[in-house]
């Protein structure tokens, strides 16, 4: 591929207003020019159907599902990792729910994981194992919304759907040189996005606008001379397109504040707890502690309430970690227990087992609970 080429254009000289002109909203040249652009240059992704290949339903499921709120890249090694334990949906609905976050773990959005296996199941005894072909049936099922409905009925069965993420947004909000900021553009973006989707290859259309998004028309420094759509880009004729799309002024996250028990037994094995299905970090596995607040006073109130009686020692330092709408700050106790250590009833102990240190990779740790335990653990080695 070329190289990339990052400037932004002067505005082209027509008369007219470019925006009349240049955002036809039935302009069936765009989606030729683009599907023409993807033929030659689609990313080689590992869910992806090669040209001449037909896609694998299970495979365009499941990404749709690991990619939701997360990069590309992260994906692939989580995805490489599920087919080769689950080749089938079959085997993936086979599958305990346990084993499902052990190798979910660390992806983030947790709860994806246990709606992915519900819907396994409900695919294997209601569908037969083959995954519905339409919206309508897809977006019944669970972790789908209409987003992934409309890309694994596009991809997936090249149905005319439409779905717009991320990328496809910024491309159409720059297309049509839509200045309403998102979020509340969201509904006219998908509304021009649906009028521009091709009767066939809605499948390669919709890659093409993603692949598009992520390489050329990136959210800064889009390389417009690269693009093949630029001739009926409103925003690129009019200079503004690295503006597009605008955003609503975000409010700043808070901050909650929490404690983490870290007992070490002597026989070198860790108390870990599985967190209560529903919510955040559902059904996962913790280190136990306190519950995450906005109020800073965690230390002085934490040791009111441990898992395991006995000499406490605060670690130094804290814990940082940042999720979808908040920031988190824990403090680290630690505790070295006897073999025998009892458990008290803050410990919750239908819910705690006992894992020696050097089977933890094994365990279905989120990553702020992994960050806990190398905290922890940093300071004994």
């Amino acid at each position: 591929m070329a190289r990339s080429v990052s400037l932004a254009p002067e505005p082209a000289n027509y008369g007219d207003n470019p925006k009349n002109i240049i955002a036809n909203r039935n302009n069936s040249a765009l989606p030729a020019s683009l599907l023409k652009w993807y033929d030659g240059e689609q990313r080689e992704l590992p869910w992806r159907a090669k040209k001449g290949e037909i896609p694998n339903p299970y495979h365009v499921w499941l990404s749709e599902i690991m990619l939701q709120q997360t990069v590309v890249k992260t994906v692939i090694p989580y995805f490489n990792k599920f087919i080769t334990l689950w080749p089938e949906l079959t085997d993936l609905a086979n599958a305990s729910t346990d084993e499902i976050r052990t190798a979910w773990a660390g992806l983030g959005y947790y709860s994806r994981a246990a709606n992915l296996h519900k819907c396994a199941i409900i695919i294997r005894d209601e569908y037969e194992g083959k995954l519905p072909i339409f919206e309508e049936e897809l977006i019944t099922l669970p972790g789908i919304g209409p987003y992934t409905a409309a890309a694994i009925a596009a991809i997936a069965f090249d149905e005319t759907a439409t779905p717009v993420d991320g990328n496809i947004e910024r491309v159409v909000a720059r297309q049509f040189a839509i200045e309403t900021p998102l979020p509340k553009a969201k509904t006219e973006l998908k509304q021009l996005a649906s009028t521009l989707t091709p009767p066939r290859r809605a499948g390669d259309y919709a890659q093409a606008l993603m692949d598009l998004g992520a390489r050329i028309c990136t959210p800064k420094n889009p390389s417009c001379l690269l693009c093949p759509i630029s001739k009926s880009c409103a925003g690129y004729h009019q200079g503004i397109a690295p503006l597009l799309p605008k955003r609503s002024a975000k409010k700043p996250k808070p901050t909650r504040y929490g404690a983490a028990f870290f007992v070490l037994r002597e026989d070198a094995k860790i108390l870990l707890r599985q967190r209560k299905e529903g919510g955040l970090l559902g059904g996962m596995t913790e280190i136990p502690g306190t519950d995450w607040n906005e109020k800073e006073a965690v230390a002085e109130n934490a040791l009111k309430s441990p898992p395991v009686n006995g000499e406490w020692w605060q670690l130094p330092g804290i814990v940082k970690h940042t999720f979808t709408h908040f920031h988190l700050e824990l403090t680290v106790f630690r505790i070295i227990a006897p073999k025998k250590a009892e458990l008290t009833l803050f410990a919750d102990a239908d819910r705690c087992k006992w894992v020696h240190r050097d089977e933890l990779k094994s365990q279905a740790l989120p990553s702020i609970m992994r960050k806990v335990i190398d905290h922890a653990l940093k300071t004994l080695n």
